[in-house]
């Protein structure tokens, strides 16, 4: 066995042992989101579907999760054209105050989550925005924003400008040949930083659980309150749904990307 074949097994153990350790949690929180007893279990004694009707039955349960929808669809909508707009100055500008710009809008990535949720907390103290959907739906835009601009800004990489040049030297203006040229085979990385914005926002919980409160509480700050009172399957049954969806954007990502002439 030569040096690089060695070297090969080595990387694809690793792999694999990383792989194993991000997939292990799932392997437990789904089967116990089945169980039919009353308190966490593994292995489940008797399956059932008992925690997931409970979840679905709850006013409770059912209000957050609305929150949760409504502020990860009104992130998505609102941080991507941002984003775009963003990546596209960003990736367009050769002016040495767009480096900078990349930077602060790449922060909510590189500063510590609890450093961010403490200041969002103080300035919404301050503005009287916490509590609020749009409140929340802010601070997960300013959270969301690093993914959109990183995937598209990949996407403009990828991109040949002089098309664009072509079109403006036909009569369209930036704008429009943005949009008849750029945009369309750019959509893919469009999308998929529209969907990593949503997912985020679906799972955000240190921010919410500074800025969000009362009727307005998403899922998973809920999640994590009903953790102090008691533990039930309800919980593992919520988890195992928001995984399977993020799962299923992911996976709806890559097929359409796969499909995608770009």
């Amino acid at each position: 066995m030569n040096k690089l074949s060695l070297n090969r097994i080595i990387f694809i153990g690793y792999v694999a042992l990383v792989l194993i350790f991000l997939i292990l949690p799932l392997l437990i929180v789904v089967p116990m989101s089945f169980s039919d007893s009353r308190f966490l279990s593994f292995p489940p004694s008797n399956y059932s579907f008992r925690w997931y009707d409970t979840f679905f039955s709850n006013l409770g349960w059912m209000s957050a999760a609305k929150t949760s929808l409504i502020v990860a669809f009104s992130t998505a909508l609102i941080a991507t054209p941002i984003g775009v707009a963003a990546a596209y100055a960003i990736n367009s500008s050769t002016h040495w105050l767009m480096r900078y710009l990349k930077l602060v809008l790449l922060l909510p990535l590189i500063v510590p989550i609890i450093i961010v949720a403490t200041g969002v907390f103080f300035i919404y103290a301050l503005s009287g925005m916490l509590y609020t959907i749009p409140g929340l739906i802010m601070a997960d835009v300013m959270l969301a924003l690093p993914y959109v601009i990183t995937a598209v800004t990949a996407g403009l990489h990828g991109f040949d400008q002089t098309q664009e040049m072509v079109a403006r030297s036909l009569g369209m203006n930036r704008f429009r040949s943005f949009m008849s040229v750029t945009l369309p085979q750019i959509m893919p990385s469009v999308v998929t930083g529209a969907i990593f914005a949503f997912i985020q926002a679906l799972d955000e919980t240190m921010v919410a659980l500074f800025i969000s409160g009362g009727q307005n509480q998403p899922l998973t700050v809920r999640m994590f309150t009903a953790l102090r009172d008691e533990i039930d399957p309800t919980i593992a049954a919520i988890s195992t749904l928001l995984t399977a969806a993020s799962f299923a954007l992911v996976l709806l990502l890559v097929l359409a990307r796969k499909q995608s002439p770009v």
